[in-house]
């Protein structure tokens, strides 16, 4: 899948990354299938109660847990101003791994940041670049992989991947990328889905195919991943592990929260050492 504030506009960002009508290497993370079948629906990504209206319910719960873990421990007079003015991620470079339509770059744009988000399918990127310009954000959309940015030597504050570890083809190459593009001292933010019998009966079962808040075929529940195995992962490539919640859907409420309970969705905050 592919997400107000930084120093240049999104149309000299396009410009500057890769055109649009190019696309990027098949690089070990991609799989076409899973980037076509997104492509499809780039058009319906603003619709609330369209294909994406599972992922709009739950950006509330992702949005706070990001602006939560990023603040946490800033202490800077840049972050004193930022959160006078409501801005709580002023002086921030985020990364937006899978961004989609923009779903997570543009609330974490107004928060603050200074965002780049990349997706691998180019319906996608103009998806989002349309929807952010509308919206006067200032977002740097690129039609790129995770790691084609690594290998240009980027480098971020902290890198996002919500909801598409799920969807790559080599979740190792993947999670290598990642967290070479956070600098030293950075987070790592991963949420995904646990591979239970619960997931599988919520989210495929129920989401997809009685409900349909999901397009049928949306996820392969072979490739979610355990608690386990993503904090393995993660300190295979460096990183520690500062935060793993749960989130769940309350009916009575409406609406998602975080949970101790990993048992379907769940959210990871992780952190490389160094400055």
């Amino acid at each position: 899948m592919a997400r107000e504030g930084r120093g240049r506009g999104a149309t000299e960002a396009g410009e500057s990354a890769k055109p649009l009508g190019a696309e990027p290497a098949v690089d070990p993370s991609v799989d076409p299938a899973e980037v076509e079948r997104f492509a499809a629906l780039a058009e319906r990504w603003w619709d609330r109660h369209g294909a994406f209206r599972a992922l709009h319910a739950l950006n509330p719960v992702r949005i706070t847990y990001v602006r939560d873990a990023l603040v946490a421990g800033r202490e800077s007079d840049a972050h004193a101003e930022g959160a006078a003015a409501l801005k709580p991620l002023a002086g921030l470079r985020l990364l937006d791994v899978g961004c989609g339509g923009g779903l997570m770059a543009e609330p974490l744009c107004r928060l603050g940041a200074d965002v780049v988000a990349l997706d691998a399918a180019e319906a996608n990127v103009r998806a989002a670049r349309h929807h952010a310009e509308e919206q006067g954000l200032a977002i740097d959309y690129r039609h790129a992989t995770a790691e084609a940015l690594a290998a240009d030597g980027e480098r971020f504050d902290a890198v996002l991947a919500l909801e598409i570890v799920e969807h790559v083809a080599d979740l190792d190459a993947f999670a290598d990328a990642c967290t070479s593009l956070v600098r030293p001292g950075g987070s790592f933010v991963v949420a995904t889905l646990n591979r239970t019998l619960a997931a599988y009966a919520l989210a495929i079962v129920a989401g997809e195919r009685i409900l349909g808040w999901l397009p049928a075929g949306s996820h392969d529940w072979a490739r979610f991943v355990r608690p386990a195995e993503m904090v393995r992962l993660l300190r295979r490539h460096g990183l520690t592990v500062a935060d793993m919640r749960g989130m769940v859907y309350n009916p009575l409420a409406g609406g998602w929260t975080t949970s101790p309970n990993l048992a379907v969705n769940y959210i990871v905050h992780a952190r490389k050492p160094g400055a």
